[in-house]
């Protein structure tokens, strides 16, 4: 196992009616910001929840983030916290809408332009508190401190990290996902299945803890996933796969293991070039991700596909290739389209991908850091 620091201070509220005690995490003066995405949270009866638990508060209010947050849209809100002297932010809603508020709460005391904590790795020096009530359960952003934005602009991508936007507490009250729309769903499973896949299938380091606690969350998204979609009002289906995806991204897998996030960063490009859901893209890219580096992952796909697939017959070509099949066969049971060609994406798009890799500030991808623009090449033609 390889040194590791965890530190992790985020203070979780999981379960039914939790959202009423927000009041007790929050400064009884603090002016209050809730951001938010669509409008869902007015249909599934959380806002209504949040202002009822807020009545005493000055509670001002930013919609509109969408999913992949805009940098277009989030520096709106900058003003809002000038003017109003807001001293507190509560996102409400999924990964993206938490993303966003924690951009907003470092970008909210930057003098420059706040683009530059994704674009230069500029460090964020101060930042406004954070709280989170979780209707999405996909990215882990509710318990961790990382961030992903996105820029219309420039069709970019980025992310960035800041022990300062770790959220004061997280309300996840499964109870609040029942309306989730089917592909909402898929999306927020295979996006905390790959986050698992990220930080387990890479080399082995003897650390057993965490090799079995990812694959208890692998097996528990494959076990449940397929329930959530016909199945979708079944509590304790959703409380597991919202708890599922708050330990995916939490640090704790991650501790002393090597990780990959080559997908994440290829899946990033279609987004940012096609508008694909996150989580499709993961299910695009990851098996191909399988193939392409099957030499360099071989023990642990192997490990994998036993443990987790229970694949056990078969030389061990066979049974990394039955297990890429399976991972692919998981991704489709949930609905995605896991091929580029089904979702109108061609040769163009793949080239325009590995030129954006060749630029030599893009650090290569991968655990090893051995994925060349050429093997993103082969990544994404096998995903044709």
């Amino acid at each position: 196992m390889m040194n590791f620091v965890f530190y992790n201070p985020v203070k979780i509220y999981f379960g039914k009616g939790q959202i009423a005690k927000i009041s007790n995490e929050i400064p009884k003066d603090a002016t209050i910001l809730m951001t938010y995405g669509g409008g869902s949270i007015f249909t599934n009866g959380v806002y209504e929840q949040v202002k009822s638990a807020l009545a005493d508060y000055k509670l001002l209010e930013f919609g509109g983030i969408e999913p992949n947050p805009r940098y277009e849209t989030l520096i709106k809100a900058l003003p809002i916290i000038k003017e109003n002297h807001v001293n507190f932010i509560l996102a409400v809603g999924g990964g993206s809408v938490i993303d966003g508020t924690k951009f907003i709460s470092v970008a909210s005391f930057y003098e420059g332009d706040p683009w530059d904590f994704l674009s230069k790795g500029v460090r964020a020096q101060k930042a406004l508190p954070i709280g989170v009530v979780l209707t999405l359960p996909a990215t882990g952003s509710e318990m961790n401190a990382g961030a992903v934005i996105s820029r219309e602009a420039t069709k970019e991508k980025r992310s960035f990290f800041s022990p300062l936007v770790f959220p004061r507490f997280s309300v996840t009250d499964p109870s609040v996902t029942f309306s989730l729309p089917p592909r909402q769903v898929a999306n927020g499973i295979v996006d905390a299945f790959i986050h698992t896949m990220e930080q387990y299938l890479t080399y082995p380091v003897n650390a057993p803890i965490q090799d079995r606690m990812s694959e208890s969350i692998l097996i528990t998204l494959m076990e449940e996933g397929p329930k959530a979609i016909v199945k979708p009002n079944d509590y304790d289906t959703r409380a597991n796969i919202m708890w599922s995806a708050t330990m995916a991204l939490n640090g704790l897998i991650a501790c002393g293991v090597p990780t990959d996030w080559a997908t994440h960063g290829i899946g990033h490009e279609l987004t940012a070039l096609h508008g694909l859901d996150h989580g499709l893209t993961l299910a695009i890219v990851y098996p191909g991700v399988m193939k392409v580096m099957q030499n360099e992952k071989r023990e642990k796909i192997l490990q994998y596909a036993e443990r987790v697939l229970k694949i056990t017959q078969g030389t061990e070509n066979e049974r990394i290739d039955k297990a890429i099949l399976k991972t692919d066969e998981f991704f489709r049971s949930l609905g995605m389209k896991t091929r580029l060609s089904e979702n109108g994406i061609g040769q163009d798009t793949i080239e325009t991908i590995v030129e954006r890799f060749t630029k030599p500030q893009i650090v290569r991808l991968g655990e090893n850091q051995s994925i060349t623009p050429e093997k993103v090449r082969q990544i994404l033609i096998e995903r044709l």
